[in-house]
């Protein structure tokens, strides 16, 4: 189960007591959870106004980085393509699994300094997650518009005779080249129409050079005809071929050209390959970055309900819950029963009552669910998880 409770309760005599408490409840005598301490290094506290004004803006930046992270996982799936089952060994966290890096969770000094402002540290989070959204964009445009001109090209060499390109499929000698009056057009017939075809195309127009016409390619539907006449006539042989349903293709047989029209295909395939292993590797940095950022997101967001729930000074334990997925309804319970006495409203409403949804202004508890404790899902499946 990718599913995690973050919550945190009041330290009793010691922090140490709330987390033995807890544990002993849920992991050690019922199998409800397997659980982790949380560590949350010494924030600062500053005003009580402003811990109510960053609760909500923290809101916020979760749902945020919570998106951008999903995006990056969800661009590296569109870009292995047909590797798409390795997605989930390359999402990983500060080179390690998800799940390890959120079980020892450690925060960041160098990246989010504690001695900085709450807000101030949220804003460097903000930034950089910013930052990388803003680049996906603009990387994920490049290989997109590279991927769709190189499927557009390769579409061209695998369609039907009416569209595809014809350069693989003729040569030189099927041509009359620098004539001032003859010319080859190259026209594609419906199978049922072969011998209509053979039998007639001499008599669409005059000036039609006899016996011209040679089979040069055909698919499942058509086949593709040469036929060689003068020049002036070949705007009426057109129009007549038309009525016939003989489909005439423009086609200029230039070596230069068509040359060039293989190269420009090998270069995309080329310039595809060239790009993918520099953006798949920016993708896992950055999905890594994102994950992260987040996780410390929810540490700020744990760390500011406690103080605005529990008061100063800062005392209180943050506790990781990996809940056993058959008990979730009985882990909710007994946490009531543990924590219930923290909040009379949900007191008086029992053990379910705890879970309609309040909505204090200020105190960023309009969640979905409300709780006498601190709580915040955490659900890091970001491979089948919608966005």
């Amino acid at each position: 189960m990718s599913e995690y409770w973050l919550i945190s309760a009041p330290g009793d005599k010691t922090c140490q007591q709330t987390w033995e408490t807890l544990n002993n409840v849920t992991s050690k005598q019922n199998s409800l959870s397997i659980n982790y301490k949380f560590h949350i290094p010494d924030l600062k506290v500053g005003t009580l106004d402003q811990l109510v004004g960053l609760s909500d803006d923290l809101g916020k930046l979760d749902s945020f980085v919570d998106q951008v992270t999903h995006k990056v996982a969800s661009y590296l799936g569109e870009v292995l393509e047909d590797q798409r089952d390795k997605l989930q060994e390359n999402l990983m966290a500060n080179n390690g699994d998800l799940a390890v890096y959120l079980t020892h969770f450690q925060w960041d000094m160098a990246k989010y300094p504690i001695k900085q402002s709450l807000r101030n540290i949220a804003d460097i989070i903000s930034k950089q997650v910013g930052q990388i959204d803003a680049d996906l964009k603009t990387k994920s445009s490049v290989y997109n518009n590279l991927k769709s001109s190189l499927q557009n090209m390769e579409k061209k060499q695998t369609g039907s005779l009416l569209t595809r390109n014809l350069a693989d499929l003729v040569r030189k000698e099927h041509f009359i080249q620098d004539s001032e009056y003859l010319t080859t057009l190259l026209v594609v017939v419906p199978k049922s129409g072969f011998s209509d075809w053979n039998q007639n195309y001499e008599k669409l127009t005059d000036m039609i050079v006899p016996r011209s016409s040679q089979l040069v390619s055909q698919d499942n539907d058509y086949g593709l005809f040469t036929v060689t006449l003068f020049k002036k006539v070949a705007e009426e042989f057109k129009h007549h071929a038309r009525e016939k349903k003989f489909i005439v293709r423009e086609f200029t047989y230039n070596e230069v050209e068509l040359a060039a029209g293989k190269n420009e295909i090998s270069k995309l395939v080329t310039d595809k390959k060239k790009q993918f292993g520099p953006l798949v590797r920016w993708l896992k940095v950055n999905f890594s970055e994102c994950f992260c950022a987040w996780i410390h997101v929810k540490a700020l967001r744990v760390f500011v309900e406690s103080v605005l729930r529990y008061g100063l000074p800062v005392n209180f334990q943050a506790m990781l819950l990996h809940p056993n997925k058959k008990n979730t309804k009985r882990l909710r319970d007994v946490l009531h029963q543990l924590y219930g006495h923290l909040d009379s409203s949900a007191q008086q409403g029992g053990a379910t009552g705890s879970h309609d949804s309040v909505d204090i202004p200020g105190l960023g508890f309009g969640q979905a669910e409300y709780f006498p404790y601190v709580y915040y899902k955490i659900n890091i499946d970001m491979v089948d998880s919608k966005a």
